[in-house]
């Protein structure tokens, strides 16, 4: 008789702990592995560095085209912008340019 009450109290505990450690490595491998764990925080921060230099890539763009289009505007345009782009759209040179052709390959 007490030998199976000792028996059994060892088996609950060891049961107990070992339920205890399962949980424990459930929760553990999720946090690392799971939807929002370590390793997607990892990927979601890798992310958002590509897109932010992206971001400052595009910015950059952006204020070049916005320079261009400041120096065609009719309320004070650039002579030289809207010769260069004249030539570029009508494909045409002046008589006392220097004109290069080179083959494409």
């Amino acid at each position: 008789m007490v030998s199976r009450r000792r028996a059994r109290g060892i088996l609950t505990a060891l049961g107990l702990y070992m339920v205890a450690a399962a949980l424990i490595a459930y929760f553990g491998f999720h946090a690392f592995n799971g939807q929002r764990g370590l390793r997607a925080r990892h990927e979601i921060d890798q992310q958002m560095a590509e897109l932010t230099a992206e971001l400052v890539r595009l910015k950059a763009e952006h204020n070049q085209w916005e320079r261009k289009v400041a120096l065609l505007r009719p309320d004070r345009i650039d002579p030289d912008m809207l010769d260069e782009q004249a030539r570029l759209l009508l494909n045409i040179a002046h008589p006392n340019d220097l004109v290069l052709m080179r083959q494409h390959r």
